[in-house]
């Protein structure tokens, strides 16, 4: 049985700077679905994850095969690093809505004190016409002193030049994995929640995951629930607050099991999608109907 819809918050719900509502109006209203929902191209594995991302697919390698998805594929727009912003987008400029990632690290050292230092600031991304820039906040680490210091600076920033703030709100360290894992309800639930305690425009979160066995270890009263997956996805939704929330896709997975994973969220009160490798690390031609179904979800959910 189909979960009821709940009812996302829209810009009308939000004390917004007029900056700020300008720029998400744009994402919102002038590109993508264009019907007060967002549809994002996350391209910042590269980073992230180093080249082995691209193995699957060499042509996405090139970032001028997901800036032509973004713009053919009608995404609301695109998630680059500076160095990529800096030497693609200019080909692109007006026709592809950047989002400009601010901090980001390797995959190479553990993630047992993870933090994820700032590498450009919002001035970098006015410069390059950015509509909101993106900040990746490990909640539950060890290393939450400089990681919340450095969002405050990056935050105070932003409200200076009405720049809206998409959250990255993931859970990681060695405390989160002794109390459920990352991908656990307990975690992501408390990561939505952070993000918008902080001051988030917009969260990006995963879809929780159940796993009987550990999710024993999680504090109460998470160790005794089990809410379906859309049940869980709803709560953290609500506890996002008046933050909008977008769910990523993760890893790559079967085109149906992605479709339903973006309609669990959008029932469950999300204002859009941020899925990456499950588009770009397919061939062109698939990656766009892929992103045509996504579009035809979306078109469920105007506001």
């Amino acid at each position: 049985m189909a979960m009821t819809r709940v009812k996302r918050p829209t810009l009308a719900d939000l004390d917004l700077s007029i900056g700020k509502k300008t720029r998400l109006h744009r994402l919102l209203y002038s590109f993508g679905p264009g019907n007060g929902t967002l549809m994002f191209l996350p391209i910042d594995q590269g980073l992230e994850h180093g080249p082995r991302d691209f193995f699957v697919n060499p042509p996405a390698k090139d970032p001028d095969f997901q800036l032509r998805l973004a713009k053919e594929g009608g995404f609301s727009g695109i998630v680059f690093q500076y160095g990529i912003a800096q030497k693609h987008m200019y080909t692109f400029a007006g026709a592809v809505p950047l989002v400009l990632k601010l901090n980001g690290k390797t995959e190479i050292p553990s993630d047992s004190q993870a933090l994820s230092p700032m590498i450009a600031g919002v001035e970098d991304a006015v410069r390059l016409g950015a509509d909101a820039v993106g900040y990746t906040l490990y909640v539950g680490s060890p290393a939450q002193t400089e990681d919340f210091t450095q969002f405050r600076k990056m935050r105070e920033e932003a409200d200076r030049y009405g720049m809206p703030i998409i959250v990255w709100a993931y859970p990681r360290g060695e405390a989160i994995e002794k109390k459920g894992g990352r991908d656990s309800f307990y975690a992501i639930d408390y990561a939505a929640r952070v993000a918008s305690e902080l001051g988030a425009d917009i969260v990006k979160i995963n879809v929780p995951k159940s796993d009987p066995e550990k999710d024993k270890a999680a504090p109460k009263p998470y160790n005794t629930i089990s809410p379906s997956r859309e049940e869980a996805t709803r709560m953290v939704v609500e506890s996002a607050g008046k933050a909008m929330v977008l769910f990523s896709g993760g890893e790559m997975q079967g085109e149906g099991g992605i479709i339903d994973k973006a309609r669990i969220a959008m029932d469950a009160g999300a204002t859009g999608l941020i899925f990456g490798r499950n588009v770009w690390q397919r061939p062109f031609d698939e990656a766009m109907t892929l992103a045509k179904q996504f579009r035809e979800l979306l078109s469920e959910y105007s506001a």
